[in-house]
This record gives structure tokens, C-alpha cells and sequence, in this order.
């Protein structure tokens, strides 16, 4: 892969952007469907440095590394500026409004928000698949392992679906304008251990069902069969090992679909849980359950009712 060049002034002005939270796997999907939020979403300002740097700025609580090669953000403007001609580098501001460790895309908001950003900033050089790769090393460094399933869905907006990695190969899919409810009880769940609990084997019967259960889903979007896409949202590998680090799950989906929902599941790795609704009546009356459950269980936990962000990264200021 080549040296890329940037030829207008640097260091003037800066952009502003809003990144957004996402849903990945969509149940049976593991690591190759995801989609993107509208709510909640952060909020990053970067801007050019004529010297190969970055300089990071921590706008919120998390007290995450402001050292460039332990954020995700830095490592993604790192790997920028290493395919850049010209001595470049960036300052970003990051304002996180996705609890990182919630499954909702947190380590990916920042990844491909910084990616998005700098692009615009060099004049929007790189292409998607480019953004892409660049924001996977993001991914890599929250999880140990590069995965696309919510990076591209934020950079594209809607829903996509990552038929391949090596080489990169994404494909965005057309869907209902869907209701989510998402409800994330106050403990973390990190990607990576959440991947180490995996089984390495699984029998060919519950393979079978489960690529049966993705193409329904895909199916279902492009078709905009709600009642197919409510049988395929069925996991029978992840989310049977996965669910028991998430208290009150088995409660909350059945609860929800008795209440409505479509049907959902575990958003990401955990411990947020998803569920998508054909209104926002549903949506509502959904997110209703979910807090009657983790009120009673005594969990602290944050609530959106939201719908699916058709734009992904969004510059909202320069």
C-alpha cells in the first residue's frame, strides 16, 4: 500500500464530528452484521498538526489513556499518519457519550471517528474500505482481534454486512425503519474476555441453523418482512455461552417479545441487550420491561429508544 500526500495548508481550523453507537452480530450475525444508532453517539474535535503526533484530550470521565498508542483513537490517527507523505499529525478532543465496555460500539465510535474526521480534514483521500482498515486497528487494540461488524456500520451508517475480512469485503444492506430499545445494566463486559468463554467447536447442526438464521435475516431486511426478520434473530452458539455473564437476560428477551418486540439479543459482547420494534409504541412499551426487570434484579442500567442511523459518522462543524 502506497504513501498518500496532502497538498492544502495544514493546521487551519479543525472539524467536529458525531460518532455513533451500534449494534453488532444482530444476534446470529456473530462478527459479520451490524448496524448503527441513532442515540447515543460521541463527540470528537480534531484537527491538523504540521508535526507527526497526536495529541489527545479527554472531554469525559473514563479516564481512558491519553498515550496515542494505548487509545483507540490515537492508534487509528498513528496508522494515518504512517501512510502520509507529509510530516502531519492530529489533536482530538474526545467527549465519549458510549460507556466504554457497554456493547454498543464504544471502542469502534472512537476508532472510526477518528478516521472519518481525519479524512475529512486531508480532504477526504482514502476511501471507505481505506477508513475501514484504519479504524480495525482501533478494534484491535480494545479486543485483540480486528473485527468490522460495528466499525462499518459507523463509518456507513444503516446496516452492513461483512462477508469478508481478508480481503475486506462489505456490503450495505437496505432495512425497515426499525425501532431499537437497548438497555445496559451498570457492569462491563469486556470484548475480550467475553471471546476467550467462545466454544473453539460446534456441531454441524447448530452451524446449519444458525446460516439459516442469517440469510432469513438479511432476507428479511432487504425484504422488509418483519415477521421473518423476528424467526431469524436466533442464536444457538453465541449466545447461549455468552448470556450467562448478563443478569436478567433470559428475563428481559422473553419479557420483551411477549411485549411486542420483534426479537433481539445481546448487543455485541455484552452486557447491553437490544431488542427491535415496528414502532415506537413497542419501543417504548419494551424499554418499559426492560427497566421493570433490572429494577427488580437491583441493577443500575441507562435506557435508549432509538432507530437506526442511516449516515454513520456524521461532521457536524468545521
Amino acid at each position: 500500500m502506497g504513501k498518500s500526500s496532502y497538498s492544502s495548508p495544514l493546521g487551519v481550523g479543525g472539524v467536529t464530528i458525531h460518532s455513533p453507537g451500534t449494534v453488532a452480530n444482530l444476534v446470529c450475525g456473530f462478527d459479520i452484521l451490524g448496524l448503527a444508532l441513532n442515540a447515543p453517539y460521541d463527540v470528537m474535535k480534531v484537527k491538523l498538526l504540521d508535526d507527526s503526533k497526536v495529541i489527545i484530550h479527554n472531554k469525559d470521565s473514563f479516564n481512558l489513556p491519553t498515550e496515542p498508542e494505548r487509545n483507540v483513537a490515537g492508534v487509528v490517527l498513528l496508522s494515518i499518519i504512517e501512510r502520509m507523505e507529509n510530516k502531519i499529525g492530529f489533536e482530538i478532543e474526545i467527549e465519549k457519550h458510549i460507556k466504554p465496555g457497554s456493547g454498543i460500539g464504544s471502542s469502534a465510535a472512537s476508532a472510526a471517528g477518528a478516521a472519518v474526521a481525519a479524512n475529512h480534514l486531508l480532504g477526504n483521500i482514502f476511501s471507505n474500505d481505506e477508513l475501514v482498515q484504519f479504524a480495525m486497528n482501533g478494534e484491535k487494540l480494545a479486543s485483540g482481534v480486528k473485527h468490522a461488524d460495528n466499525i462499518a456500520p459507523c463509518i456507513l451508517g444503516g446496516v452492513s454486512l461483512i462477508r469478508c475480512i481478508h480481503p475486506l469485503d462489505i456490503v450495505s444492506i437496505s432495512s425497515p425503519d426499525l425501532f431499537v430499545t437497548v438497555v445496559h445494566p451498570q457492569i462491563e463486559v469486556r470484548t475480550s474476555d467475553a471471546r476467550q468463554i467462545l466454544r473453539q467447536q460446534i456441531l454441524l447442526k447448530d452451524a446449519i441453523r444458525q446460516w439459516g438464521n442469517i440469510a432469513g435475516l438479511v432476507t428479511g431486511f432487504l425484504k422488509n418482512d418483519l415477521e421473518l426478520i423476528g424467526r431469524s434473530l436466533e442464536d444457538v452458539i453465541i449466545e447461549p455461552v455468552r448470556s450467562i455473564l448478563i443478569p436478567g437476560f433470559d428475563e428481559v428477551k422473553n419479557k420483551c417479545k411477549e411485549a411486542g418486540a420483534l426479537g433481539g439479543g445481546i448487543s455485541g459482547s455484552g452486557p447491553s441487550v437490544f431488542m427491535l420494534s415496528k414502532d415506537e409504541a413497542t419501543a417504548t412499551t419494551v424499554e418499559s420491561v426492560m427497566k421493570e426487570v433490572y429494577n427488580k434484579i437491583g441493577i443500575d442500567y441507562n435506557t435508549y429508544v432509538t432507530t437506526i442511523n442511516k449516515k454513520g459518522v456524521e461532521v457536524v462543524a468545521e
